[in-house]
């Protein structure tokens, strides 16, 4: 399973990948010893020819300790995953890059603030469905909207999924390291459209997104 992971090409996505590991080998082998011991115990305490119930109350001491260790181990987890949390969601760098992107049923709305790098004015704004081009090493942020109901915005390869909100505009910021396209669907069930929405992340090289802009603000 962890050779099926998509390739990473975002600068966060190494931590976050981390932290997979990390949370699904501590699962994993929780998971596989309960199960040794279930069969075992099955296997021990079978039916046999003369053995008859016996009734016990269990092991107060052994009961504790199976609660308390699983209690500490999700709290040390959390505290592990906070430190990242905090450095991709309540930390962004400045952007290098500023688009908005508006969820609506069914397609990805990308509008361009132009050079004046002003969303409210639509003198040189440019809008596009289903494709946002970006450079590649470059920070961006996205102004993330909903028109009717919640979307979320994934990108697979970036390790990047933010929910958007109708009345909300939520930053979400990334640093793709690797030229190419990426599918950009939506990751929230948002209606009977909901599997064809389905948008396009298009990482520039820095010479071809200059003449991506230019092509679209020639002036």
């Amino acid at each position: 399973m962890l050779q099926r992971l998509p390739e990473n090409v975002s600068t966060y996505g190494e931590n976050i990948d981390w932290m997979f590991h990390l949370i699904y080998y501590v699962t994993g082998i929780t998971f596989a010893v309960v199960f040794a011991l279930l069969i075992a115990f099955v296997i021990m305490f079978r039916a046999r020819p003369g053995r008859r119930a016996v009734y016990t109350h269990g092991n107060s001491t052994m009961e504790i300790a199976w609660t308390i260790a699983p209690a500490v181990l999700l709290i040390a987890l959390g505290f592990m995953s906070k430190s990242q949390w905090e450095a991709i969601k309540l930390t962004q760098p400045p952007a290098d890059v500023t688009v908005r992107v508006t969820g609506r049923q069914f397609n990805w709305i990308v509008q361009y603030a132009g050079p004046d790098g002003n969303f409210d004015s639509e003198a040189d704004n440019k809008e596009a469905f289903d494709e946002l081009h970006v450079p590649v090493n470059k920070v961006v942020h996205i102004k993330l909207r909903a028109k009717e109901v919640i979307h979320s915005l994934f990108v697979p390869q970036l390790r990047l999924k933010q929910d958007a909100l109708p009345g909300r505009e939520i930053t979400v910021w990334f640093e793709a390291t690797k030229a190419g396209e990426y599918e950009m669907p939506c990751a929230e069930l948002c209606g009977f459209g909901h599997s064809g929405m389905n948008g396009k992340l298009i990482v520039h090289e820095t010479e071809d997104y200059e003449k991506w802009v230019k092509e679209q603000w020639p002036s």
